[in-house]
């Protein structure tokens, strides 16, 4: 069964609310006007469903008292299947309003794509990731940004690095961290095996800098003359920049920009971040434990999703989908990919959720 008692808690404060907004003090005070309207919007989902639930509660429990009327009895008979269903699907969609909110959703992210085990093939594979988050990231509207990269050869990819910028950004893309692997013919095999190799994937929200605050004498620069290959002018300037994290040791290299001073900021964007998803690993276990297993060893073993391209067929290990538009996919149809996944985690936290509030079997 839903919290009833808690659910009437929040119709009483959404009531509640509905006054404060309608004070002439607080339109004189935009801030905590500003945290009004956000508190209303983020309940209001809530009361409307339970709102509901209660209309067609009331309306069950009637139909069942008349069951054994002589004469609305058939009528009753008739109709409550339907409403239980109905008051079945609000108690689902109650409990899923009510899951706890990541407060990251909303936030932008980085997108840290790198080769993995398999050489030339693998580079080549991480390139067409690129691409196809790339196209995806166009279908969304959003903003990409190319902080850092490494080129390799044949038009591989060593590592891409991207701030992807738009609405609930990191929502869509947080669970595409992990071990990607492929199976296909590379354009250099001559009898036509197929060859196996994997890129991974790490998705970090972005750090504000008020969320964290870096001292200047953590940190060392190094710069050197940019390397790279074929950039007209890419050797000639001291524009390399190296940051190294003197507390962690964590190092970060930018290289993309012909300016100090720009890939100084795209390195301290980088940085940021990975040391912000350190902090949060430290505060919360559970994101520790899915951060530590995102992009593990690189392994073709150790894989959440495999991309057979002479199938034409996806699959994602985590959820048992397998499509069969691979083409597709690698275009940036990844709608009904990300869906599957995204539904798959919010039902386990809600398994979870609902066993933490019941207590787990053979408790107290």
């Amino acid at each position: 069964m839903i919290p009833v008692g808690k659910l009437e808690s929040m119709v009483r404060r959404y009531a509640e609310l509905d006054q404060l907004l309608c004070d002439p003090k607080v339109f004189g005070d935009q801030q905590k006007l500003n945290a009004l309207n956000r508190e209303r919007s983020n309940i209001s989902n809530i009361v409307d469903a339970f709102n509901e639930w209660r209309t067609v509660d009331k309306h069950v429990a009637e139909d069942r008292e008349a069951l054994s009327d002589p004469e609305l009895g058939p009528l009753v008979k008739q109709e409550l299947p339907e409403l239980e269903e109905k008051l079945a699907l609000l108690e689902q969609r109650i409990f899923v309003l009510l899951l706890p909110k990541d407060p990251n959703d909303e936030k932008n992210t980085l997108l840290e794509i790198r080769a993995g085990t398999g050489g030339e093939e693998a580079a080549l594979f991480a390139a067409d990731l690129l691409r196809m988050y790339t196209r995806y990231a166009e279908t969304r509207g959003w903003k990409i940004e190319l902080l850092s990269s490494s080129d390799a050869a044949a038009g591989g990819v060593k590592e891409a690095i991207l701030l992807v910028t738009g609405t609930r950004v990191f929502s869509s893309l947080k669970f595409e961290g992990g071990v990607h692997r492929v199976q296909r013919v590379p354009a250099t095999e001559a009898q036509g095996r197929i060859h196996t190799s994997t890129a991974t994937i790490a998705v970090l929200p972005e750090a504000d800098e008020v969320e964290l605050v870096i001292d200047d004498k953590d940190l060392r620069f190094d710069i050197a003359a940019s390397g790279g290959p074929g950039g007209q002018g890419v050797n000639t300037t001291n524009s390399s920049v190296q940051i190294t994290h003197l507390p962690t040791g964590m190092i970060v290299r930018c290289q993309d920009e012909r300016s100090q001073i720009k890939n100084k900021a795209k390195g301290l964007k980088i940085l940021r971040s990975r040391l912000l998803e350190i902090e949060q690993e430290k505060h919360d276990s559970a994101i520790r434990d899915e951060r530590r297993g995102m992009v593990k060893s690189g392994d073709r073993s150790d894989k959440i999703r495999t991309y057979n391209f002479p199938q034409n067929r996806l699959t994602d290990h985590r959820v048992g989908l397998t499509l069969y538009k691979l083409d597709r996919v690698m275009d940036g149809d990844l709608t009904e990919l990300l869906d599957a996944v995204g539904s798959y985690h919010q039902a386990a936290l809600l398994q979870a959720n609902q066993t933490s509030e019941h207590g787990s079997p053979g408790g107290p």
